[in-house]
């Protein structure tokens, strides 16, 4: 019997037989495009789960680039990428990372064709400035482009021997700004990015620029841990560089502290042996702070220490410190010291002032202060000649309850909220009215009274005292 003709989707279909086979044909259909885009996922979670990986671990940065590029070949099915990251200022861009066959999409130093190797390596080190070709383009507008096989932005690409395909370039944003661009390349057989293709791309690319910025907060938090360790460990140090104690000297009282504006010190104070009957004091002030003023400082010491013994004179010592010390010390860096030569159980001090603040001075007869302001210039401005010759010895005398008080500029210019300094004045007030309590006492009140006077504003320079009195 003759069946009759069916017509199914508009087209006529001889038999049921035809109408399974063209059934059979379309769910075969489906189920390839359903298996694609089930693969597409699944390399869509792969990467972002290898971003999530790279975060959660320690990566470096290169192999996050490396990680980023790789996976979008992958996903988007393309020969060749890139990544280019904008420098602080925002000035260019830098390659960081570019795979093996990535197109030239500005103009290289080649004439004529050139090896591939060869465009490789200075692909991976040509900058893009701004208005620098496509790159610059997509980094400044923030716009995605798609560049056909016959775009005339691929000319550097096809000069240099290099693919002629499709070119996709995308730009990372985070926080709404550009910091650099994303770039796919497919293979002249291969079809052009599509519409789906792209939007894929951007919200990757977008993935990757939060990724990236993720991992810059979290390598800087890394690495302020890892000064902050370093710190701790500079700071235990350099307790163990300051005295820990004032010496039991017969006839005096000594006392000093020292307190940081950082974790470390620029200031210095030490208590030397010169010989059986005298004792060095030594208060300093390496211009700048933290880390490399504390280094000079321990240098400082150590040169210092070798030159005490068996010296009395404090300016000898202090240019022999000169001296070992100029060398080494950079031009925009001094040291300004005061040092003295104590005598057991007698009133005479020798004093040598280097450029450092000139000590207080006060008589228990009268209660008054004075400043002793001998001359001299800061260790490390001069190699020697002018240095000694302004460098001399200064004798003084105290009296039973004499005070002497060395400091370093971040007492007198200590800043309150209001930006006013603490002053001389201050000082000087300080002194006269703890001074008959002992060398302790003025400490302890000058402590105080600076604490009270800064209040909630933050120090900004060290802060040294040491209060010798006479007994």
């Amino acid at each position: 019997m003759d069946t009759l003709p069916l017509i199914v989707g508009g087209v006529t279909v001889a038999s049921l037989g035809g109408v399974i086979a063209w059934q059979r044909m379309r769910i075969l259909l489906l189920q390839k495009a359903r298996e694609k885009v089930v693969t597409e996922e699944a390399r869509v979670f792969d990467f972002l789960h290898g971003l999530g990986e790279a975060l959660s671990g320690t990566a470096r940065p290169a192999d996050l680039h490396t990680l980023i590029v790789k996976g979008l070949l992958r996903i988007l099915r393309s020969q060749s990428g890139a990544i280019y990251l904008a420098n602080d200022s925002g000035s260019e861009m830098h390659p960081a990372y570019v795979s093996k066959g990535c197109p030239a999409l500005m103009e290289l130093p080649n004439e004529g064709h050139v090896e591939e190797e060869a465009i490789h390596r200075q692909l991976r080190i040509r900058r893009v400035k701004k208005g620098d070709g496509v790159l610059a383009e997509v980094w400044q507008s923030e716009k995605a482009q798609v560049l056909g096989s016959k775009d005339p932005r691929l000319v550097p690409a096809r000069r240099n021997g290099g693919i002629s395909g499709n070119v996709a370039v995308a730009p990372l944003l985070y926080s709404g700004r550009s910091f650099g661009v994303l770039i796919l390349a497919r293979a002249p057989v291969d079809e052009p990015f599509t519409t789906s293709d792209m939007q894929v791309f951007q919200t990757l690319a977008e993935q990757s620029a939060f990724t990236l910025r993720t991992a810059e907060v979290f390598s800087d938090a890394a690495e302020k841990r890892r000064l902050d360790s370093d710190l701790q460990v500079a700071q235990e140090i350099q307790r163990i560089l300051l005295p820990s104690k004032a010496p039991d000297f017969d006839g005096f009282e000594i006392v000093g502290s020292n307190v940081p504006a950082r974790h470390v010190s620029g200031d210095y104070y030490d208590f030397l042996h010169v010989d059986p009957e005298r004792c060095g004091v030594v208060i300093a002030d390496v211009s700048g702070k933290g880390v490399p003023a504390s280094l000079i400082m321990a240098t400082c010491r150590s040169v210092l220490r070798s030159q005490a013994p068996g010296e009395i004179s404090a300016a000898q010592v202090l240019k022999n410190v000169n001296q070992r010390l100029f060398p080494d010390i950079k031009e925009d860096m001094f040291i300004s010291m005061a040092y003295m030569v104590l005598e057991r159980n007698s009133p005479k001090i020798t004093l040598c002032r280097a450029g450092h603040d000139a000590p207080f001075l006060y008589r228990a007869a009268d209660r008054s202060v004075s400043r002793i302001n001998p001359p001299g210039m800061a260790v490390g401005i001069d190699s020697g000649e002018a240095f000694d010759r302004f460098t001399r010895d200064f004798c003084l005398e105290l009296h039973p309850n004499d005070c002497l008080v060395l400091y370093t500029d971040g007492v007198t210019e200590a800043l309150d909220t209001e930006g006013e300094e603490f002053g001389m004045e201050r000082v000087t007030h300080a002194i006269v009215e703890s001074a008959p309590l002992g060398a302790a006492a003025i400490l302890e009140r000058l402590t105080e009274d600076l604490k009270k006077f800064v209040g909630a504003a933050p120090q900004h320079d060290d802060i040294t005292l040491i209060v010798i009195r006479k007994k």
